[in-house]
């Protein structure tokens, strides 16, 4: 699972380029006094900032919070990161992971923004819609995406559509003929976002209940026979719920984001009839590309920026790290903070017609 072979690599590193092209410019400005190819620090000599960083690090406590409850995809890779990242921070911080809910998110990210300290000893994991939220203007959104400094996520995310094995639907043709009863936590949330955008550009029928506090509560209401679609990624799929594709208890019917070899779906991006269709979708599933992110507060000295970069990367390497990830069925594929950074302000650069048409699929009003 955490073995990446050539071609897999090719194909996603091809992907993600193509995501990233039209904001390469803007990826390479300076973000806050960081620069995407470096960072710009005051300290001089390598040597000199490493030993800074360790000086600062060493006893220190870097807290990883966590916007949702426990036992979700973010919160699993969230906690998974925080067991090993410490030690490859210069000092060898102690990393402590903890939840902050509200607002699906929000409540910690604007926490993260606006109250922790700016000093590199906070990290979040984001949702990865909030870039999107900020173009459309979710209210309540308190921060500007592209002032955090992004340190990477362990994998792009591909979202699907999964439809329960007893519904009578078995592909998107089928969805446009029977109305689907899908679950979702509300509007503006991906469970929402994505079936709806279905509607939208391929005229398929769900019909969305909103209203779950997370995807445990959809699977239930799955089984129950209360629901018959929801959206989740294929990532979350095979970590939480293998049993339900080995016994095949729901249909992938729907994809978006990267390719994924082992998964075989239409990509709703590709079905879009008209360039302005794409665009939404693309807006709509922008978040794939950033995966279950983590970033630093803005502020953040440079210095300890880049340390934290490349004790993200060296997680990500990390042997022992890579076992409990394929113990858990997690693809490693990671995405640096830097290309994080331009995949962010990409975003924020979409266009405003295709922003407003997103507003009532992403606004809750």
């Amino acid at each position: 699972m955490n073995s990446i072979g050539p071609l897999r690599r090719n194909v996603r590193s091809s992907w993600f380029a193509a995501m990233l092209v039209p904001s390469l410019a803007v990826g390479c400005l300076a973000v806050g006094g960081l620069v995407a190819g470096g960072l710009a620090g005051p300290l001089g000599t390598p040597a000199k900032a490493a030993d800074a960083v360790a000086d600062f690090y060493k006893g220190k406590t870097v807290n990883v919070l966590i916007g949702v409850g426990v036992g979700g995809e973010y919160d699993l890779q969230a906690r998974l990161v925080a067991r090993f990242i410490g030690k490859h921070i210069p000092g060898n911080p102690t990393v402590v992971p903890q939840n902050m809910t509200g607002a699906g998110g929000l409540k910690m990210a604007n926490y993260l923004y606006k109250v922790a300290p700016k000093d590199g000893t906070y990290i979040g994991m984001i949702s990865n819609s909030f870039p999107s939220l900020q173009v459309v203007g979710l209210e309540g959104l308190n921060f500007d995406s592209n002032k955090f400094y992004w340190l990477g996520t362990m994998a792009p995310t591909v979202e699907t559509l999964a439809v329960w094995h007893t519904a009578g639907v078995k592909s998107i043709d089928d969805a446009k003929k029977k109305e689907v009863v899908a679950g979702a936590s509300g509007k503006g949330a991906i469970t929402y976002t994505f079936p709806a955008v279905m509607n939208d550009v391929l005229g398929t029928k769900f019909k969305i209940v909103t209203g779950y506090p997370g995807g445990n509560q959809i699977n239930l209401a799955m089984e129950r026979g209360e629901l018959q679609a929801r959206d989740n990624t294929w990532s979350s799929w095979k970590a939480t719920k293998p049993d339900w594709l080995r016994d095949k208890k729901i249909i992938i019917i729907a994809k978006a984001g990267p390719p994924a070899p082992d998964l075989d779906a239409p990509d709703v991006a590709e079905l879009a009839k008209s360039p302005e269709d794409k665009q939404l979708v693309e807006l709509i599933v922008s978040g794939t590309a950033m995966g279950r992110p983590l970033a630093l507060t803005p502020g953040t000295p440079p210095e300890r920026v880049a340390a934290v970069r490349a004790a993200f990367s060296a997680t990500m390497k990390d042997p022992e790290f890579l076992a409990e990830a394929k113990k858990m069925n997690f693809d490693v594929d990671p995405v640096s903070g830097e290309a994080m950074q331009a995949s962010v302000a990409k975003i924020l650069a979409t266009p405003k017609a295709v922003a407003e048409r997103a507003k009532p699929l992403l606004l809750d009003k």
